[in-house]
């Protein structure tokens, strides 16, 4: 394992736009002059990132999806367990991987649950709607239109689909709900909990509820619709989510993180339960006499683990750290958030199940 950030020399050679964390793999979006637009690198079992057989990448290789245009780019990724996701500004979406339960958007083929298969998924557009982003939960997908609308495939057990059932979808089709009609601007959910954030700071969820993240009823185990979470009206307006395996955050307007439902959630050893969003102090952000408006920017979250970006561009990162994902310089849980030493300047952070990715820019 690596426990502190290492600089990676694929950065050095290429102008990297975009990073993604899979469960074992890694995505990476550089600009480039050809099509060779998408690199991996890690764990391929579901030919994710390679077509070849190879169920081990050490290093970024490119990932053939099928683009004809160079002028294409690639302006989104996103990686699930064992699927990947790309959005493009020319050519729609692209996904590849394992479609075990329709997550890739195409028809599910049982045989490819044993024998494999290297297909590329090519979704122009929803409806005739424009797609911007893309996010991969475990195993489903959640598609983001440019008039905020939201589609869903894949695995529905939790009804993390949104689709009022929890029966799994092979075809995008959209989600409604409390979120008809309302503009979303981002959807988050590294595994099965969804969060949807419309243009008024205003949060909607989804899926499990198991630790009490979406509904206060502890009869309510899972949303299969999405519904708007009354219970974070009085923080004021929302500016970004995060959700991980069976806890929520999210970021205010002012600069405030919030947290909730189950695990090491950033308060100390002693708080690893609550269905009442608590605040974390800003005083664990950075946020100090020298520096008294620091605050808190962007927030992300892999399954067991957060993190969070100030106006420094400073990351700090907390929860269990399976094989040193925080980059803290051990593999030791750590239950405050905690400055990690990066030596640049933290802009993206993608997190996994045990290995985390961040996207800089030069100090200075």
């Amino acid at each position: 394992y690596i426990a502190r950030p290492v600089l990676h020399s694929f950065a050095e050679e290429n102008c990297v736009t975009d990073i993604a964390c899979g469960f074992g793999f890694s995505a990476i979006v550089v600009n480039s002059n050809d099509t060779r637009k998408l690199y991996g690198c890690g764990i391929n079992t579901d030919k994710q990132i390679n077509e070849d057989d190879y169920e081990l990448l050490h290093y970024p290789q490119p990932i053939e999806i099928g683009l004809a245009n160079p002028f294409t780019n690639i302006t989104c990724v996103s990686a699930g367990r064992a699927h990947l996701v790309a959005s493009t500004d020319k050519d729609g979406v692209f996904l590849l991987g394992s479609n075990c339960y329709g997550q890739c958007g195409r028809e599910i083929v049982s045989s490819e649950k044993t024998d494999g298969a290297f297909v590329v998924n090519n979704i122009e557009d929803l409806d005739g709607e424009c797609i911007t982003h893309v996010y991969c939960g475990q195993d489903h997908t959640l598609f983001l239109t440019a008039n905020g609308e939201v589609y869903s495939c894949g695995w529905g057990a939790d009804g993390q689909t949104g689709q009022g059932h929890t029966e799994n979808v092979s075809i995008p089709t959209k989600v409604n709900g409390d979120i008809e009609g309302e503009k979303i601007v981002k959807l988050a959910g590294r595994s099965d909990t969804i969060l949807a954030l419309n243009d008024k700071g205003e949060v909607f969820g989804w899926g499990s509820s198991e630790y009490l993240q979406l509904s206060q009823s502890k009869e309510i185990q899972q949303l299969n619709t999405p519904c708007h979470l009354e219970q974070l009206s009085d923080l004021g307006k929302i500016t970004d989510i995060s959700a991980g395996g069976t806890f929520c955050m999210v970021l205010t307007e002012s600069g405030d993180v919030y947290v909730w439902g189950y695990g090491i959630l950033g308060a100390g050893p002693e708080v690893q339960k609550t269905n009442v969003p608590i605040l974390l102090p800003r005083t664990l952000f950075g946020c100090n006499e020298a520096a008294p408006d620091t605050k808190v920017i962007r927030i992300s979250s892999g399954l067991t683990y957060m993190t969070a970006i100030n106006s420094s561009n400073h990351l700090y990162a907390w929860g269990h750290n399976k094989h040193g994902c925080l980059g803290i310089g051990h593999i030791r849980d750590q239950y405050f958030p905690y400055k990690v030493a990066l030596g640049a300047l933290a802009v993206k952070v993608s997190c996994g199940v045990d290995h985390t990715m961040v996207l800089c820019k030069p100090m200075g």
